[in-house]
């Protein structure tokens, strides 16, 4: 057999198993209560939360450095509350453009304020001998990424 023969013969058998490949695509809950059950159900959770201006992919026991905030102490809790995007390995639910804080609970916890690597900027002017070096360390404040909670709805 020829080259362009085999990769022929190739191609086409490749096309028949895609096309014949099984999805094993899962049923979709019928509303938010069920979806949050299911994602419940999964190993392993995720969010992505509004903090600093910013938003962040965040997972349970992550350290995350944000700008400097201030007013806060190391060992402080802070509740996270503008919560965008809630998910799992199979399943995903986002808000609009927010989920419910009493939805979804997710708490971090300040493990120290910090400074950034040493930034220099030269600054010169040709022939007038102008000489400026500004040396400067941004300051950070991590976090740790408390567990993902999704409190039961109380039905009254």
């Amino acid at each position: 057999m020829a080259s362009w023969q085999i990769r022929s013969w190739l191609s086409n058998n490749l096309r028949r198993v895609a096309s014949c490949s099984v999805s094993t695509q899962a049923a979709l809950p019928k509303n938010t209560c069920a979806a949050f059950s299911l994602i419940r159900s999964q190993p392993s959770q995720y969010i992505v939360a509004s903090l600093a201006g910013r938003k962040y992919l965040l997972a349970p026991r992550d350290l995350l450095t944000v700008p400097h905030l201030k007013d806060v102490r190391v060992g402080d809790v802070l509740a996270l509350q503008d919560i965008h995007e809630v998910g799992s390995r199979d399943y995903t639910l986002r808000g609009d453009p927010v989920i419910s804080p009493s939805r979804v609970k997710v708490e971090a916890t300040v493990v120290e304020h910090t400074k950034g690597k040493m930034e220099v900027v030269f600054k010169k002017k040709r022939r007038k001998g102008y000489q400026k070096t500004i040396k400067n360390k941004h300051p950070y404040t991590r976090l740790r990424i408390g567990s993902i909670e999704f409190p039961e709805p109380s039905n009254p």
